[in-house]
């Protein structure tokens, strides 16, 4: 689904009159962040490189780095930078440098503030480091007195967040991977794992926080959950108590099966595709990293992937993943796979490192 950004100086605007803004597809450009640095072109790097090179340079760059994306055009890592001495730290490393006003420090500050002061159901909120900014959506349950809540708090924090309506309703996808069921849902598996010499499998942890038990699509139990965690995550590991088998694998739904070797973190720019029992598979791009989605009912789950790829209902807990290696768990999002629409998903990396298991 795309959106239509709305800047700053129209951020009082509220109800219904935003809402029509959003089919229009217009993104308005930033006036923060510059282009990357005109230098000589860096070697390209593939995302899962370009993912490895971001976490190096993090590093050694401490608080003079601003975020990082991966340009699938050019095969490039972008890096946003405050100062000159950076940017050539960046280029000396093989990337591209982005002079940019707003610090990681600010974003994470605003991020803070949205917490406190703007934590209404209905709402995500990330932080683009295309806009070197948090970019906030609202979906269409949030009421016109929420709106202007919103747009207040978002007025108070300048230049480092804008606010941005969308038509769907952000929600988590219960009810895909291969299909596991129970008596009253359905999701999807996710990961293949192993722990301990063991197979268990990981899947979304609001199916699991839900349901102690799982089957197939026959209907024959495999699975007992041995660990849940949602809301704040959204992963739950649930280990196998039936003699099936459990590659190392995903279901592509056309008789073929993307084999899975490892994990990697998501970048931004990374082009991902997710199997699910819903709607099989789609593919997209990661549009934005640790992610606030604030379901309702308290069910607010932070540090998730967001991306541009669609998903509805009994998709949740399904792989997303980039070539072979593993990257997600589908969470929830909006839209659907007629009209489109944005998904979250929870990093495997960080479910794989609290279970203590291992793709395999």
């Amino acid at each position: 689904m795309q959106h239509r950004r709305i800047p700053r100086r129209r951020a009082a605007m509220a109800g219904a009159g935003v809402v029509a803004l959003v089919a229009a597809g217009v993104t308005f450009q930033t006036a923060n962040a510059s282009e990357p640095a005109k230098t000589s072109q860096p070697a390209p790097l593939s995302a899962l490189a370009a993912g490895k090179l971001a976490s190096s340079l993090g590093r050694d760059l401490g608080a003079d780095a601003a975020g990082t994306y991966y340009d699938a055009k050019s095969e490039s890592l972008v890096v946003n930078v405050l100062d000159k001495a950076a940017a050539k730290t960046v280029e000396a490393a093989g990337a591209k440098a982005r002079l940019v006003e707003n610090s990681l420090a600010e974003l994470t500050g605003a991020r803070t503030t949205l917490a406190s002061d703007a934590s209404i159901p209905g709402t995500a909120w990330v932080t683009d480091p295309t806009a070197n900014r948090v970019v906030v959506t609202a979906d269409r349950t949030v009421s016109e007195a929420e709106w202007a809540t919103l747009a207040k708090v978002v007025a108070g924090l300048g230049k480092t967040v804008e606010l941005q309506r969308t038509k769907g309703e952000f929600t988590p996808f219960v009810a895909g991977g291969d299909a596991i069921t129970s008596g009253t849902g359905r999701c999807s598996l996710g990961f293949n794992v192993v722990k301990g010499g063991e197979p268990y499998f990981l899947t979304a942890g609001h199916c699991t926080d839900a349901i102690s038990t799982w089957s197939d699509s026959s209907g024959a139990q495999i699975g007992a959950v041995e660990v849940s965690s949602f809301p704040g995550d959204d992963y739950g590991l649930v280990k196998y108590t039936a003699e099936v088998d459990h590659p190392s694998a995903v279901n592509l739904y056309n008789g073929s099966a993307q084999a899975i070797t490892g994990a990697a973190e998501a970048t931004v720019g990374m082009k991902v595709t997710r199997s699910g029992s819903t709607t099989q598979v789609h593919s997209g791009t990661v549009t934005g990293l640790d992610a606030t989605v604030n379901y309702g009912n308290g069910d607010v789950v932070n540090g998730l992937i967001q991306t541009d790829v669609c998903a509805e209902p009994g998709d949740s807990g399904g792989s997303l993943f980039s070539g072979s290696s593993a990257v997600g768990l589908t969470s929830g999002g909006s839209g659907d796979c007629t009209a489109g629409g944005e998904t979250f998903f929870q990093p495997v990396t960080e479910a794989l490192s609290a279970t203590g298991t291992q793709i395999g």
